[in-house]
This record gives structure tokens, C-alpha cells and sequence, in this order.
């Protein structure tokens, strides 16, 4: 038996639960696109744009109100995005369709890694005063984004598929 249905068996309990709320079917299969979306693009936006006014603003006014922003909103972001990375799997699994193997879980695994590399970078290197730590931060959060909008062009087919 592959990982991903032992995985889906395992998780399949939890599943059942979620599904006993006779959530309509139409939430089930784009509650998480939905939600996800709100917060890849809002939230992510946000955080995205926080930091390049810090990056690129001469006013110190602007720069300390983005930064605070900034240090705020991306760790809930990241925090919701790897939450809804699990709601993502048990979707699925409520719908009764394969996981772990499309492209969609591929991109959105890369995003949650990413970003967990990118809170590190920011912790431990731009902290710490480490040369380039913060380009490599804004590069790769930049990088992020854009990764999110192919993630999420791949969801739209993944949820128009089943």
C-alpha cells in the first residue's frame, strides 16, 4: 500500500467526523480553495508588500509602520497556510480522492517549506545581522508569491478535475 493511502486510511477517522456536520458538498470541494485563497493572496499580499516598502522607503515613519506589519501578519499567515495545507489533505480525503500525488500537493508542500525556511531566515539570520540574509529573505518571500499563484492555478484545476 502506497504512503499516501495509508496516510488517507489514518486520517480517515477525522475525516468522518468532519464530515457528520453534513457540510454541503459544494463548501467541502471549495472551502478551501476559498479560504486559502483569502489568505495566500490577502494576507500574503500584505505581508509581500510590507516588506518591500521597508526595503524601499526613505520615510523612517513608513518604513517602522511596515515593519511592524511585516513581523505581525507573517507569522499568522504562515501559521494559517500550514493549516490549511492539513485542511487541503483532509478534503480530499472527505471527497474520497487521492492524495499526496498531484501537483497541487507537490507546489503546496514547496510553499510550506518555503515559508518555514524564510521565518528562519528572518530569525536567525537577519537577527543575527548575517550578510545577505536579508535579500535572500525578500527574494525568496518574492518567490514565494509567485509560486502561490502557480499553486493556485494548479488547485483550480485539482478542484475542477473532481
Amino acid at each position: 500500500m502506497a504512503f499516501g493511502d495509508e496516510l488517507a486510511q489514518k486520517l480517515q477517522p477525522i475525516a468522518d467526523w468532519f464530515a457528520s456536520f453534513n457540510t454541503p458538498e459544494p463548501i467541502v470541494h471549495w472551502g478551501h480553495p476559498v479560504m486559502m485563497g483569502i489568505v495566500a493572496f490577502v494576507m500574503g499580499g500584505a505581508v509581500a508588500l510590507a516588506g518591500w516598502k521597508v526595503r524601499t522607503s526613505t520615510d523612517e515613519e513608513v518604513v517602522d509602520k511596515n515593519r511592524q506589519l511585516h513581523r505581525k501578519t507573517a507569522p499568522f499567515m504562515t501559521m494559517f497556510i500550514a493549516m490549511g495545507y492539513t485542511g487541503g489533505i483532509l478534503s480530499l480525503v472527505m471527497q474520497g480522492k487521492s492524495i499526496l500525488e498531484s501537483p497541487h500537493f507537490i507546489t503546496g508542500t514547496l510553499v510550506v517549506a518555503l515559508l518555514m525556511a524564510n521565518g528562519a531566515i528572518s530569525f536567525f539570520g537577519i537577527k543575527k545581522g548575517v550578510e545577505g540574509a536579508r535579500n535572500v529573505h525578500a527574494y525568496l518571500g518574492s518567490g514565494i508569491m509567485v509560486l502561490l499563484v502557480i499553486h493556485a492555478a494548479l488547485g483550480l484545476k485539482l478542484g475542477l478535475s473532481i
